[in-house]
């Protein structure tokens, strides 16, 4: 069976085509720049080189169209025809409280999502948009919507509602939703495998550590709590966004630097984070430069993201009342061996014990606790195409 996933953004587009019972990626790539000047799409075939092709997309149909047509090409194409891609797998952003696990899409679906759309404004009109190019394009395909928010539908509400007037919750729905839900099943899924024992009697703390960056815990398989809320804005300091601060301080800039709401909108969003306080750069690799060659606010950016982290972890070790393994995942979780390092040293009273050769590793599924550790602590490379995959087939063997 070939799915092919979709991960459709305001101007770009993911994909991949994946054989599931095999686990294989037979092709991935991407379009980029759609709907403005200097589009092109990247097409990397398996085991061959990356073809590039600047060509104008005017709109996601377009962005398909050209997809469709790389997977099939004569010369550098992954299979003979679209009757080959048995379903299409579409991340989708926010489902709300629609939906807590994956769906088939239909006229209802695709009315709900779009109804989610004022709790991502920025992400579900294009996933949306990424929908219904492929229904044009495919029309005898299934299409399956896989929510990053659905994982988290399990929360109770002690973790999920804010201490706001209930009126306020009932309205407008606003709680607690989290993200990045698609990466943190994955990788307790895996963690399980690994220790060779079932999830459900597992507790595990998943750190989806990038640019974009949460923490989950997961009691016996399930999201019980997560550090992005309302937003993604929440939880963590991150590449460019604030994390966790005080809301009186939205106010307080507003009047003293004469801000409207969507300045200030931005400014925690896009110009805060380890960018707004190194002054260097959103790109972790840049402030760990930065910081080899002296420059203190680049140090301190590093400092703030890790004490963080470190506090998450363990509020979550309370939350569960025990802990039996601490994952790492995404671009700096995979790759970064010392943010790794620095974060389990303070959190050894977990019984956290790290072998630091094991521990030296980049983008390896390995289990890097010293022996004797009483919390395992797992790097494991996120795989949310494959899991989308899999959640797409499940729903159409169902």
């Amino acid at each position: 069976m070939n799915i092919l996933v979709i991960n459709c953004g305001s101007s770009s587009l993911k994909y991949q085509l994946i054989n599931i019972e095999e686990e294989k990626v037979y092709a991935r790539g991407l379009c980029e720049r759609i709907g403005i000047d200097g589009s092109r799409i990247k097409h990397t075939p398996e085991g061959k080189e990356t073809i590039i092709n600047e060509i104008p997309m005017n709109n996601h149909k377009d962005a398909v169209k050209l997809v469709i047509d790389a997977l099939t090409n004569n010369d550098y194409g992954v299979i003979k025809n679209m009757d080959e891609i048995s379903a299409v797998g579409h991340r989708v952003v926010h489902g709300g409280e629609y939906f807590s696990e994956s769906v088939i899409i239909n006229e209802e679906v695709k009315k709900a999502i779009e109804e989610c759309s004022d709790l991502a404004p920025l992400h579900n009109p294009p996933n949306l948009i990424g929908i219904e190019a492929c229904e044009q394009l495919m029309p005898n395909t299934p299409m399956v919507a896989v929510f990053d928010t659905a994982f988290h539908q399990t929360m109770p509400k002690e973790a999920y509602l804010y201490a706001i007037p209930y009126e306020l919750y009932k309205k407008h729905k606003i709680r607690r939703y989290g993200f990045h839900g698609t990466s943190h099943k994955y990788v307790a899924n895996r963690a399980a495998n690994i220790l060779g024992r079932p999830i459900e009697e597992l507790k595990i703390v998943t750190c989806h550590l990038g640019n974009g960056a949460s923490v989950c815990a997961i009691k016996n398989g399930k999201s019980i709590d997560t550090s992005m809320g309302f937003t993604p804005l929440a939880g963590l300091v991150m590449g460019t966004r604030s994390g966790d601060i005080d809301p009186a301080i939205v106010s307080f800039i507003m009047e003293k630097e004469n801000m409207s709401v969507k300045e200030v909108d931005n400014l925690l969003n896009k110009k805060s984070g380890v960018l707004g306080l190194s002054g260097v750069s959103s790109d972790f690799r840049d402030i760990e430069a930065a910081m080899k060659n002296g420059n203190e606010r680049a140090n301190i950016a590093m400092d703030v993201f890790t004490y963080t982290v470190v506090k998450y972890i363990g509020a979550y070790a309370a939350a569960m009342n025990g802990l039996d393994a601490i994952v790492f995942t995404a671009g700096l979780g995979e790759n970064n061996h010392e943010i790794r390092r620095d974060i389990c040293k303070h959190v050894e009273f977990l019984g956290v014990k790290v072998d630091e050769e094991k521990n030296n590793c980049r983008g390896v599924e390995r289990d890097f606790s010293a022996e004797g550790a009483k919390v395992h602590t797992l790097v494991i490379p996120t795989n949310e195409e494959l899991m989308i995959a899999y959640e797409t087939k499940n729903l159409l063997k169902k």
